[in-house]
């Protein structure tokens, strides 16, 4: 029996519930792993932590998350989005928890892997989502909005650690962060399950129901939508019917190495040592607490602004012209940086502009190129048929050099000074410039099978161009 179709405005009611609490995700992968940058400063006060062991602090919510991330894929095929989310709040809302109370470096660097595991999940598993219960129409931005609510959650962080600060309270800190996990929790409970895992576990009735209550549209339309994604089910099959060691033949290995350094130079280019660090780092070019945590949290507010108009550039400017643009800004903002202090310019209103003017060109350099293109060119590089595997891999090695960056930076800050590390990142800025002008692609406006055929010569020109259109 065809359900009975609901008023258009419960159908509006019910979509918006449903990205609010997905916002929710993005949002809370965004306070994690920003509000340790601020709570570091008191944290250090209350329990003696040498550099590594800030480094292991950070970095274990990026072990965590390589872990979830990789274990994510196939839990949420087992057991539903859904339920793997309403897990993920769980996991979140008991590391938060854990980290709030700890009393030794070593239960912080524990818990931290605990909200990590979280990170994980909801990197892998919002947006996937999102994405299958989205309409249509409102699909194509979804990639590029994920980033936006991940640089809000960092400027929410950095808004809590500046309204604390003055009492040094980095238990609450952290702790707040248990909010919108709860709140994740509880609302996505009573969210429905995505058409499509319904549909590949064979309860197609199902999916027609929940398509029905979240369209408001007639039968027709929803039927219609429903044989798209047992279409799309069908082909999805094909996304992994290409193992681990297939990606590693000389055929598909170009297409691997590009995904690569995508996620290789999106991490070595320095924005996470700014992201988990700046106060840190302020305060050992001589800014105050108070200080370093104020101008935190203005590359925040600068992080989400310039990530506004990348939504709308990425498809406008093209892939490659951002991302170059982006390269130069970052070298800029490095290199004077770099001989700033270098030179040894002394603390005062000097250096304090150079700094603060150099980290905001830097922040707004990256949000506008490296920080969403990256999101959007990695399933268009890889054919279908490698896409789940590739970019799955892609994901793993992204999480493992954040956290190689995260663990070694304040050690070699300690031993190096500020102006080296500035240096070595103006370095990485050139040569993503170079792996931007000479190995990446254009992708803008093209059709998948296009890029395909650019990238590995392997796409059909015969192919239809319905099918094309279908796949674009």
């Amino acid at each position: 029996m065809t359900p009975t179709t609901p008023a258009p405005g419960r159908s509006r009611t019910r979509n918006a519930m449903i990205w609010i609490f997905g916002a929710l995700g993005g949002i809370l992968w965004g306070y994690d792993t920003g509000v340790i940058s601020g709570a570091m400063l008191f944290i250090k006060q209350d329990i003696p932590l040498s550099p590594l062991q800030q480094g292991l602090v950070v970095s274990g919510l990026l072990v965590g998350a390589m872990a979830g991330a990789g274990a994510s894929g196939r839990l949420a095929d087992a057991w539903g989005r859904r339920r793997l989310i309403l897990w993920a709040a769980v996991v979140f809302t008991a590391g938060t928890v854990g980290a709030m109370l700890a009393t030794t470096a070593w239960m912080l660097v524990a818990f931290r892997f605990v909200i990590g595991i979280g990170v994980g999940i909801a990197s892998v598993v919002v947006p996937l989502y999102l994405t299958e219960l989205a309409p249509k129409q409102s699909r194509g931005g979804l990639t590029s909005l994920m980033q936006l609510l991940v640089t809000i959650g960092i400027l929410v962080a950095y808004v809590t650690d500046y309204a604390l600060a003055d009492s040094g309270a980095w238990r609450w800190m952290l702790g707040l962060g248990a909010v919108p996990a709860v709140l994740l929790g509880i609302g996505i409970y009573f969210q429905p399950e995505s058409p499509r895992w319904l549909v590949k576990h064979g309860r197609a009735d199902q999916a027609r129901e929940v398509l029905t209550r979240l369209r408001g549209t007639g039968a027709e339309e929803v039927e219609q939508e429903l044989d798209e994604i047992q279409a799309a089910d069908r082909e999805k099959e094909a996304e992994n019917a290409v193992g681990v060691r297939e990606l590693l033949t000389p055929r598909l290995r170009r297409v691997v190495l590009l995904g690569l350094g995508l996620v290789f130079f999106q991490n070595f280019i320095g924005i996470n040592t700014i992201i988990y660090y700046a106060p840190t780092l302020l305060t050992t070019l001589g800014f105050g607490t108070s200080g370093a945590i104020l101008a935190n949290v203005g590359i925040g507010v600068v992080n989400v602004l310039m990530t506004l108009p990348a939504l709308r550039m990425i498809d406008r400017v093209g892939r490659k012209s951002l991302l170059a643009v982006g390269s130069i800004g970052m070298l800029v903002s490095m290199l004077v940086l770099g001989v700033a202090n270098v030179v040894g310019v002394s603390y005062g209103p000097l250096l304090v502009a150079v700094t603060l003017g150099s980290i905001l060109v830097y922040i707004a350099s990256f949000a506008v190129s490296w920080g969403p293109v990256q999101w959007v060119m990695l399933p268009e590089l890889f054919p279908l048929r490698m896409r789940g595997s590739a970019v799955g891999i892609c994901l793993v090695f992204n999480w493992l050099f954040n956290m190689a960056v995260a663990l070694v930076f304040p050690v070699l800050l300690d031993i190096t000074g500020p102006g080296v590390m500035f240096l070595f990142f103006a370095l990485m800025a050139v040569l993503s410039f170079w792996f931007v002008q000479r190995g990446l692609i254009e992708t803008k406006g093209k059709s998948l099978e296009a890029i395909e055929q650019e990238v590995l010569g392997t796409a059909d020109p015969a192919e239809p161009a319905e099918k094309q259109a279908a796949h674009a």
